[in-house]
């Protein structure tokens, strides 16, 4: 069984595998080629149904868990909050882009692929914060028992994408990246 510490980091290097395939597509937009609108609604609902719904609540938690211990760590821990609300925000808009383009609606092209763009970036950003600032602060202040005491309390959900069993939902999208495992 995973630690927390090793759960976040795998979600996260998923959630990057993920991002790198729609920085692909958003290439693939800006020389105007159309890429596989079916395999990025797959891509964006995972972000936005798994990430949003299980990830970030759950990030969320461990970060109530040490508010108070330090005031920088409290503002980088209220600020990725803050960002999991944006993340749900773009996310929802977005798979709303994608589904009218499934649906034959008309969009311009230009604006969704600005919308794709402004996603992964903010993903990309709100990653980094996490793993390259707010992690290493959170193993500062934590010990052994914080750490007991988060794992007795947070449950976790069978991950529908990267988990022991992959979901019908995102079957195409799985395929994808064992085709490409190796570029990521």
């Amino acid at each position: 069984m995973m630690t927390i510490l090793e759960q976040l980091k795998e979600d996260h290097d998923n959630l990057s595998r993920l991002l790198a395939i729609l920085e692909q597509k958003v290439r693939k937009l800006r020389t105007g080629e159309h890429p596989n609108f079916g395999l990025m609604a797959e891509a964006i609902d995972y972000i936005t149904n798994f990430a949003d719904a299980y990830h970030h609540p759950w990030e969320n938690e461990i970060y109530k868990h040490f508010q108070g211990r330090d005031e920088q760590l409290d503002k980088a821990m209220n600020y990725c909050a803050d960002q999991h609300h944006e993340m749900i925000h773009l996310g929802s808009e977005l798979a709303e882009s994608v589904d009218c383009i499934l649906h034959d609606a008309v969009i311009p092209m230009d604006q969704f692929t600005d919308r794709l763009e402004l996603f992964v970036v903010k993903q990309v950003e709100h990653l980094k914060l996490e793993d390259e600032e707010l992690m290493p602060a959170l193993l500062r202040v934590a010990n052994t028992v914080d750490w007991q005491t988060l794992e007795k309390a947070l449950s976790r959900p069978e991950d529908p994408l990267f988990g022991t069993t992959q979901s019908r939902r995102y079957s195409e999208l799985y395929q994808q990246l064992l085709l490409a495992n190796e570029s990521f």
